[in-house]
């Protein structure tokens, strides 16, 4: 069965075969039907060397056992001898190619012998002169010579040609199968990210709910003796609802990102994280100052996540002997979030290590990060400079309107 590429194929040659019997029939005209004959066949040669390069290898010693059967003389249609040689090593199997280059030395052979010994023979060539002998030596040296270095040349490009084809065929397999791998590791990073936002909604909202559907209970028992329990405590269900609200506004903005499992990180969870960070063997140097001002779940989570984050690039990127700045600056207005750390020199450049695992830090951590402090109505940078890479947050105590 033809695909619709073969079809195409053999469509495009085909019309290439006519136009160049075309172009043949002004002289094979002249030569009578014997040169008519050779003309169409070499064409039909041609119309089929991509489709079939074995058959019109074929057709094509039909076609100059045919010429020579009839005597005739070289005529323009021969140049599709080398056409179809360079088809053979070009678009045929290995056997094919190899009989192709077979075919390209006996032709050659064949070719002189009958180019310089046969036609002048035939032609009425008698004479047995030394002279005229070795002449006619020279002659047929000279014409093998011509003939092997064109069905040879054509052969060789044909094979580069190849080359050079299935070389980009390679890179472009290559590329798509990068693009899959990728497009593969992305689905499974928002499936991996879904279920975490999925755990942190459920333990800030669960929380939140608890908090609420206690306090409703009571303010309904209190609501006829105790007015004023009531009143407060529809007073704190007011505040807890409009807290998980923007918990839960933000929780629902990081659907996209890579990050941790850790449900519902808070502050207090980076002494775990530092001392886990340390026992990878990275030397983590804390400063915390001023006093610390209430932050609501979802401003937690984001501050845990960006150190977490930027000591994770440090102990990936960073230089392993030298130590990572840490430091949180409180003030009435929220926390100040800084992580320094020396580059190694793979990531400055030097040529070590994989550039790969760079591009993806930078793909996935820094936008996230950037993307976690503006959730919070907050600020975020990331800078590498003199051998040191910065990251710096701002988180408020309350969240952007």
């Amino acid at each position: 069965m033809i695909t619709s590429s073969r079809r195409t194929t053999l469509i495009v040659d085909g019309v290439l075969a006519a136009l160049f019997l075309a172009a043949c029939s002004l002289f094979a005209l002249v030569g009578g039907w014997p040169d008519v004959i050779v003309s169409v066949l070499f064409a039909a040669a041609l119309a089929i060397r991509r489709v079939a390069p074995g058959a019109s290898l074929v057709v094509a010693w039909v076609a100059a056992c045919v010429q020579m059967l009839l005597l005739r003389d070289l005529q323009p249609a021969d140049v599709a001898v080398f056409v179809v040689v360079y088809s053979t090593s070009a678009h045929g199997s290995p056997a094919v190619r190899w009989w192709g280059l077979g075919s390209a030395g006996a032709g050659a052979v064949l070719a002189a012998v009958y180019l310089a010994l046969v036609k002048p023979f035939v032609d009425g060539f008698a004479g047995v002169a030394t002279s005229e002998a070795l002449a006619t030596l020279a002659w047929t040296a000279l014409l093998f010579g011509a003939a092997l270095a064109g069905l040879v040349l054509a052969w060789t490009i044909g094979l580069l040609v190849r080359t050079v084809r299935d070389a980009r065929e390679q890179r472009r397999r290559a590329e798509f199968d990068r693009r899959e791998r990728e497009h593969a590791e992305y689905r499974y990073v928002v499936e991996q990210e879904r279920s975490r936002i999925a755990r942190d909604m459920h333990d800030v909202v669960a929380h939140s709910l608890a908090v609420v559907i206690a306090q409703a209970d009571g303010a309904r028992f209190a609501a006829r003796t105790r007015p004023e329990a009531a009143s407060e405590a529809l007073q704190t269900i007011s505040g807890v609802a409009r807290d998980a609200l923007g918990d839960v506004r933000m929780l629902l903005g990081e659907l996209r990102h890579r990050e941790g499992t850790s449900p519902q990180p808070a502050l207090d969870d980076l002494d775990d994280l530092v001392e886990q960070v340390r026992s990878a063997g990275l030397d983590v140097r804390r400063t915390e100052r001023g006093e610390r001002v209430a932050l609501g779940a979802g401003h937690q989570i984001a501050a845990y996540r960006i150190v977490q984050e930027g000591l994770t690039n440090a102990l990936r990127h960073g230089d392993p002997g030298a130590p990572v700045l840490l430091e949180l600056d409180w003030d009435a207005d929220g926390v100040a979030i800084r992580v320094e750390n020396a580059l190694h020199r793979a990531a400055e450049g030097d040529g070590e290590g994989d550039p790969r695992d760079r591009s993806a830090a930078l793909r996935h951590g820094i936008p996230g990060m950037r993307e976690r402090a503006e959730l919070a109505g907050g600020s975020f940078g990331a800078e590498a400079s003199d051998g040191r890479f910065v990251v710096t947050a701002r988180i408020p105590a309350q969240a952007a309107a």
